[in-house]
């Protein structure tokens, strides 16, 4: 890593009136979550039509038992770790395409989760909402909803979903009026997550990036580029910045 562009990005957010951190699974990776894609990733291992939301409705058991296995058995394992600290430690607001929580329970005051969280379940029959710690997970059925015994559906946008619309509207606002897009561990491979740091690079924002290799906004958005892990990049930059 070039210790010229940590000064560079050092000195960009710390002008920056707002700085929005956009953050993608490799943020997550030292808390034990593997990313989806790459070669350990979660979709070389399982058939992502399992996780598609007609899949679901059809096969609600079927899909429940490799998102138990998938996500929760993760995710509820799973602690922040320091790169979720620095950001907390520097209240950028965060758009995140994670659904693990772990912005939140760093202290993270605002985190707009575009993909939804696996902290919540809601019914799809009569639309009652849960926390994942009030449902049995060690049901090998998909859980039913207390009241109307309808399925309950985990809060993560599923394949064929549409974002949730306050996500995605607040993602627009903040993307739009930032002056810096602090982009982490993310390939930029997901629509329309993906368009994100571009809408902030067409509204002026300067793009630093975080990342272990390049990504699709290396060459084409990215002003700095800092290469290395989240976990060790990110507590340097708030060291620096709020010295």
């Amino acid at each position: 890593m070039n210790n010229d562009n940590i000064k560079q990005a050092v000195d960009i957010l710390k002008s920056s009136k707002l700085t929005v951190a956009f953050s993608g699974a490799g943020i997550s990776v030292a808390s034990g979550i593997p990313p989806f894609r790459g070669k350990n990733g979660l979709w070389s291992k399982y058939d992502p039509v399992m996780f598609d939301i007609d899949f679901f409705m059809q096969h609600p058991d079927e899909s429940w038992r490799l998102i138990k296995e998938i996500f929760y058995s993760l995710i509820f394992k799973a602690k922040p770790n320091a790169a979720h600290y620095a950001l907390a430690k520097l209240q950028y607001p965060v758009i995140t395409q994670n659904i693990d929580g772990l912005h939140q329970e760093a202290g993270s005051l605002e985190v707009v989760e575009f993909h939804g969280t696996a902290k919540t379940l809601t019914c799809t029959n009569c639309k009652a909402k849960f926390k994942t710690e009030e449902i049995d997970l060690s049901l090998k059925e998909t859980p039913r909803c207390k009241l109307c015994s309808g399925l309950l559906k985990p809060d993560f946008v599923f394949f064929k979903e549409s974002i949730p619309k306050d996500a995605l509207s607040r993602s627009s606002f903040l993307s739009s009026t930032c002056d810096v897009m602090l982009v982490v561990g993310t390939t930029g491979e997901i629509m329309p997550a993906s368009q994100i740091p571009y809408l902030a690079k067409r509204n002026g924002a300067a793009i630093v990036e975080i990342n272990i290799q390049p990504s699709n906004y290396s060459n084409e958005i990215t002003d700095i580029f800092l290469k290395g892990k989240a976990e060790d990049i990110l507590p340097q930059l708030e060291k620096e910045i709020t010295e």
